[in-house]
């Protein structure tokens, strides 16, 4: 078995549980998520996410009926011209990086 190395962190604990939330309905351990993200890091030479202030965030509160309906038709004309893959996909792709 490969050696291991501790991290430690600081993290804000609503964060930690929200992500942890998450990744235990996905069958993830932080652990690996960590090990996943710091792989990405490695393969892509940086970040593997664009990092920058966004222009606007949308804020469906304050939005019109009219101005939600024309968000989340672009948002289905994303996915009917196929913007997205399979998450069986995604996956098997995650766990092939892991074993690499």
């Amino acid at each position: 078995m490969a050696k291991s190395a501790n991290l430690y962190a600081r993290i804000e604990p609503e964060v930690k549980e929200q992500a942890e939330a998450i990744l235990s309905a996905l069958g993830i351990p932080a652990s690996n998520a960590i090990t996943m993200f710091y792989k990405q890091i490695i393969l892509r030479r940086g970040l593997p996410f664009e990092v920058k202030l966004p222009e606007q965030l949308p804020d469906v509160s304050r939005m019109t009926a009219e101005q939600l309906d024309a968000e989340l038709e672009k948002g289905y004309a994303q996915l009917q011209e196929g913007h997205t893959i399979p998450a069986r996909q995604a996956f098997d792709e995650l766990r092939g990086e892991l074993h690499a």
